[in-house]
């Protein structure tokens, strides 16, 4: 009997299809077709961790990039580590309009959803 490999291929994040297009969007009002969203994340908020977004024309070498329908998603190294796995999408609700990231790693996070703890 001779088993077969099997081969594990990493999710390493997700930007999503409605994020993609709302950044092409913002990418087109901007005129400056060399915008990236990047995400990264900070000390503070009421859970330890905080998400932020910047639009940025840089990438560095030890950013890891993302694309999705032509747009890019940068996110630095230090970043990269509590977002592993992670989920960048675009919502529109009651609460307004905003990038949203859903975290696996979060062990807990605050009721607004901008902070966390690992």
């Amino acid at each position: 009997m001779t088993d077969t490999p099997t081969t594990f291929v990493p999710v390493i994040m997700t930007f999503t299809d409605h994020a993609a297009s709302k950044v092409k969007s913002l990418i087109h009002e901007e005129e400056n077709e060399n915008l990236k969203l990047r995400v990264f994340v900070t000390g503070g908020g009421c859970s330890g961790f905080e998400y932020g977004f910047t639009f940025d024309e840089d990438v560095e070498d030890d950013d890891t990039t993302i694309e999705n329908a032509g747009v890019t998603l940068v996110v630095d190294a230090l970043s990269y580590q509590y977002l592993v796995g992670s989920v960048v999408d675009f919502k529109e609700d009651l609460q307004g309009s905003r990038f949203v990231v859903t975290n696996p790693n979060a062990t807990t996070t605050c009721g607004c959803g901008n902070s966390f703890s690992v």
